[in-house]
């Protein structure tokens, strides 16, 4: 295992710039010890909360929101970028970081864009929501028990156009910032690729730009240590390795939730089946070394 693809949560990067920053200086550590124990890193990171921020903020000049989330892979890549390269310099590793506007290829007629599902931005009461929803048009929707967000369509991603280049860089021997927020969604139009007002789910476009770099292992970081199954119960059993056989029965017992879990457990499955050897792992940003170690987090094989 020497290339991995490290999947990076957007609730886990806070939701203003100071905040941000402070919990990037932390999560760059974790990154710079993989770096520092040899392995390739492609990074990829979620934006829920941000890109909701920012197309708050850009409300009033009429942002689309393709635009809203490639500003947020700027936003954000320019923080991890910054952090790893603070903590690089300080161990003295001579390597360079960067973040690519990433887009990704989706199909206009999917299904998804009939039913919005992807939540974004902040929390909001029932009563809030119901208000947003009659002023805006928008789709309100519960979220994980925290509260009501905006949903948008979430379609699947089909192809990353800028591939070749997250290739060529990790060839050199750089540590490549790519597919923030799923990427940027774009459709075909004859020459030209145009966004589409939507979010494509990151662990999904992950596990996509996984496979087109040829990872060793899609490794996706989470709030929790590892994958379980009758989650918050008093008979809830953490997994340590789960084959693609026993998460599909899972899935279909309804185990792992639709906006949290679900997601991770599908990604994983469709790099490591996509290819003999490959591995996922599902665990928590504070035990990545125990993670790769065995030690901690959930490993998914075919």
């Amino acid at each position: 295992m020497n290339r991995i693809l490290v999947a990076l949560g957007g609730n886990a990067l806070g939701d203003d710039p100071e905040k941000q920053l402070n919990i990037v200086r932390q999560t760059a550590k974790h990154m710079v010890d993989l770096i520092e124990a040899g392995y390739e890193l492609v990074i990829s990171h979620g934006n829920g909360p941000q890109v909701g921020m920012i197309s708050l903020a850009m409300e009033g000049n009429h942002m689309p929101l393709p635009e809203c989330v490639a500003m947020s892979q700027g936003y954000i890549g320019y923080h991890l970028q910054n952090g790893i390269g603070v903590e690089l310099r300080k161990r003295n590793i001579k390597k360079a970081v960067v973040s690519l506007i990433t887009q990704v290829i989706v199909n206009r007629e999917d299904e998804a864009f009939n039913k919005p599902s992807k939540p974004i931005g902040k929390f909001y009461t029932k009563e809030e929501a119901i208000k947003i929803q009659k002023l805006k048009g928008y789709t309100m929707m519960e979220d994980a028990n925290r509260g009501y967000r905006r949903a948008v369509p979430s379609p699947k991603p089909i192809d990353v156009v800028e591939k070749e280049a997250i290739k060529s860089l990790l060839e050199q021997g750089h540590i490549v910032i790519a597919g923030g927020g799923g990427g940027v969604p774009v459709v075909r139009k004859g020459d030209l690729l145009v966004g589409v007002d939507a979010v494509i789910d990151k662990d999904l476009a992950s596990a996509l730009i996984a496979k087109q770099v040829d990872a060793d292992c899609l490794l996706i970081l989470t709030a929790v240590d590892r994958v379980a199954i009758n989650f918050g119960k008093p008979d809830q059993i953490n997994l340590d390795r789960m084959t693609g056989e026993e998460a599909y029965k899972y899935m279909e017992r309804g185990e792992f939730a639709p906006g949290s879990m679900l997601p991770k457990v599908m990604a994983a499955i469709d790099f490591v089946e996509s290819k003999k050897g490959r591995q996922a792992i599902i665990a928590s940003l504070g035990k990545v070394k125990e993670a790769l170690g065995g030690k901690s987090g959930t490993w998914i094989y075919k």
